[in-house]
Formats: C-alpha cells, sequence, structure tokens
C-alpha cells in the first residue's frame, strides 16, 4: 500500500484525499484546524462551483449538500453606464446546474468523511523543516496549503504570471434577507455586476451554516473606491460599508440588500493577493521533493469565480496521474508532467483571468451588447464558466468575436 501525505484540509487536498482512499492508498492528511474549528472559523472564499467540478465531486460521493444548497441555473450581467444606471442587463442560462456551499460546511464535513473511510489526520501546522523530515517516511508529499511559508518552496514562474501586484482589492459577506431578484424571481443565478474604473460586484446564492444565504462580493480596483479595507472592519462595520457602497454604485442591488443581515458573525472576509503560477516541484533543505497542487502553484484572482473548480479539477487530474504511476517512483520528472497535465487545463481559465481584469476591448464589449439581444451569445458566455477553453474560440481573440458575431446574427 503506497503512502501518501496531503497538507492542507481545502478543496483540493480532501478531494484527492478522499479519492485516494478508494483505490486503496494509505492517506494521512495535516490539517492546521480540527472540523469544529473550520466550522466556526471565518468564511473562506465564495466557492461558486460549476458543472464539471461538481461532477468529480459526484464521481466519489462527495456530493453531500447538492439537495440543501440552492441551484444555480444562470449568470446574469449588468454594466453601469455614465450616469451610473444599467447600460447592460441581461442573464444567461447554464445547461447544468452550478452551486455554492460554504467551505465552512464542506471542508468539516469532509474531513470527518475522511476518517470515517480510513484515512489518518493528523492536526498540526506544518513548516519547511517538519515537512523535510516528513518526506523521509512517505513515498509522495502534496502541499495542497495555498497560505502560510510552505507557498515560498514553489518560486514564482514569471513566464506564466504577467502581476507582481495585486489587481483587486477582495471584500465578501454571507447575508440572509435580500430580496428576490426582480429582474428573474423565479431563478438563482450568480450576478455580475461592473462599475467601469471601481470594480466589481458578484452576488451568489449558497448554502451556509444557516441555511440558504446570498454572498456580496466586491472586487475592487486598487486605489479606488472599493479599495477601502485596510482598516480590517469588524463584521458589523464591514457589511455596513459594503451596503454604503452598493448605495453609490450599484443601487440595483442596494434596493435588494439595504434590509439583509450578516449570516453570523464570522460572515466577513477582505483581502487580496497577487496572481502568480509558481514552479509546482518544491525541494527542501535535505533534497527531498514535493509536489504542489492547486492554489499553491496556480492561484488566479477570483474575478472568475474559478478558484474552487480549478482545485476540484487539479485533484482529479492528480488522480489520474498518481493511479497510472502504478508502482514506480514518485520522482521529480513524473512530478513535473503531473503538473503540465493539470496546467492543460488550468492555462485556458489564467488567460481568460488575466484578461477580465483588464478594461473589456471593444471586441468584448461588442459581444456583451450582442448578448443582450442574442440569446446564444447570452448562453455561450456563461456555459464558458463551465469550460474556459472555450473563450480561446471568440471571446479573447478579436477576430474570432467578428466571426461569431456575424454567425450568430
Amino acid at each position: 500500500m503506497r503512502k501518501i501525505l496531503i497538507i492542507g484540509a481545502g478543496q483540493a487536498g480532501l478531494q484527492l484525499g478522499l479519492s485516494l482512499l478508494e483505490h486503496d492508498y494509505d492517506v494521512t492528511v495535516m490539517s492546521a484546524r480540527t472540523s469544529e474549528e473550520i466550522r466556526g472559523g471565518r468564511v473562506m472564499s465564495t466557492q461558486a462551483m460549476f458543472h464539471t467540478a461538481l461532477q468529480h465531486e459526484r464521481d466519489h460521493e462527495l456530493n453531500l449538500w447538492e439537495e440543501q444548497a440552492p441551484g444555480i441555473d444562470g449568470l446574469g450581467v449588468s454594466l453601469a453606464g455614465p450616469d451610473g444606471s444599467r447600460a447592460l442587463d441581461w442573464v444567461g442560462r447554464l445547461d447544468n446546474r452550478a452551486q455554492s456551499v460554504d467551505q465552512r460546511i464542506k471542508m468539516a464535513g469532509w474531513l470527518e468523511l475522511f476518517e470515517d473511510r480510513g484515512g489518518k489526520v493528523v492536526f498540526h501546522g506544518v513548516t519547511t523543516s517538519d515537512l523535510d523530515a516528513l518526506t523521509r517516511h512517505y513515498e509522495l508529499v502534496l502541499v495542497a496549503a495555498g497560505k502560510g511559508e510552505l507557498v515560498q518552496l514553489f518560486h514564482r514562474n514569471p513566464d506564466r504570471s504577467p502581476y507582481t501586484s495585486p489587481q483587486r482589492a477582495l471584500s465578501v459577506s454571507y447575508v440572509h434577507g435580500g430580496g428576490r431578484r426582480p429582474e428573474h424571481p423565479d431563478m438563482d443565478a450568480v450576478r455580475f455586476n461592473a462599475v467601469p474604473g471601481v470594480g466589481e460586484l458578484f452576488v451568489i446564492p449558497g448554502l451556509t451554516l444557516s441555511g440558504p444565504c446570498e454572498i456580496p462580493f466586491f472586487e475592487g480596483i486598487p486605489g479606488g473606491p472599493l479599495d477601502c479595507w485596510s482598516d480590517r472592519p469588524g463584521p458589523a462595520e464591514h457589511w455596513n460599508r459594503m451596503r454604503e457602497l452598493m448605495r453609490q454604485y450599484f443601487p440595483w442591488e442596494y434596493e435588494r440588500f439595504k434590509s439583509a443581515d450578516l449570516t453570523d458573525s464570522q460572515a466577513t472576509l477582505a483581502g487580496g493577493y497577487t496572481p502568480v503560477v509558481r514552479h509546482p516541484v518544491g525541494t527542501l533543505p535535505s533534497g527531498g521533493t514535493v509536489l504542489g497542487m492547486a492554489d499553491v502553484v496556480v492561484a488566479n484572482d477570483p474575478i472568475t469565480g474559478q478558484g474552487s473548480n480549478n482545485a476540484s479539477k487539479c485533484a482529479a487530474s492528480y488522480l489520474d496521474s498518481i493511479l497510472e504511476r502504478g508502482d514506480q517512483p514518485f520522482d521529480p520528472q513524473w512530478m513535473a508532467d503531473t503538473f503540465e497535465r493539470y496546467w492543460s487545463l488550468a492555462d485556458p481559465v489564467t488567460r481568460w483571468t488575466n484578461a477580465m481584469l483588464q478594461p473589456p476591448p471593444e471586441h468584448v464589449m461588442n459581444l456583451f451588447g450582442a448578448a443582450q439581444e442574442n440569446e446564444a451569445i447570452r448562453n455561450r458566455f456563461v456555459n464558458g464558466f463551465d469550460n474556459p477553453a472555450d473563450f480561446d474560440n471568440w471571446f479573447l481573440d478579436p477576430v474570432g468575436a467578428e466571426e461569431y458575431l456575424t454567425q450568430v446574427n
């Protein structure tokens, strides 16, 4: 039985660990927090997940909250005009439902499920010196903890990382009490609101500890009015500030949320990070090597909502590479090849996400404008969130966009 150690108990680490148990691997997960500490802690992300990633969970019977979570059937786009009203306002339908489950629920539940299914869990933070000793006792060590000193083992790849500073200031609240969306009251959908020069406001239907909720999420352009979280306000002030910013810049959303309340005292989060792609193999002082996964090695800005989706796809790709390796050693060349296999999935996501951080070029505005009147364009854009590689063919290429518009019109 091959022994594998996974550092980190998030989407990627636990999904991979649970799926390896099905194939009789001896798997240990190290987590800095217990399941109860995770449930009682601060919200961690917004985690809207689309069909391909959700199917990976279903394949391993990890879709434990599918019946309780609101089904997301579409994605709407609102773009503010110069006078502050909505110059664009449309919604496209997903071919398959998406959903967002609070990671405090999911990761705590998966951690307990991992132990129930025979996995070993060690509750302890891990330093580089700890990892140096641990590599002698396992055939493969994966680092799936995207924060902390272990990330420094994986050097930035400048050829795949165009940014050297955060591109957005991030701010999230989980709330109850938002009114039904007047644009489509019978359908739950993610809403992407944008104000040029200011930033974006996403609203995601989700499931949290106290039931269905909504997750307003600001992406503020650095130095702009939504970049105002450096004082780390308390939860009540955080939500009041978000509502005031909605009133000023996204008034159509303020009307829905002016009477909403936080779901709990840990339901806010603020921060930011630099989008980066890192080299996947880390070398320890003793010469031992470890393989990074998910946001340890590919950390995109959340503007396209792909973080949890990438984590799930990375876990599924790494599982295939591990199983195909059989009894052969997990050497550095295998690690590099394993990452490149995953990169074939992550590369289109990174290109699309990095493009969305820039002001939209003329051909994208033409596509968004045409989508107002054309359902086919709306639906193709929305379903690209599940298959970002499709954007290469029409959305990211001015010539491809023009040809597509000619075709659909």
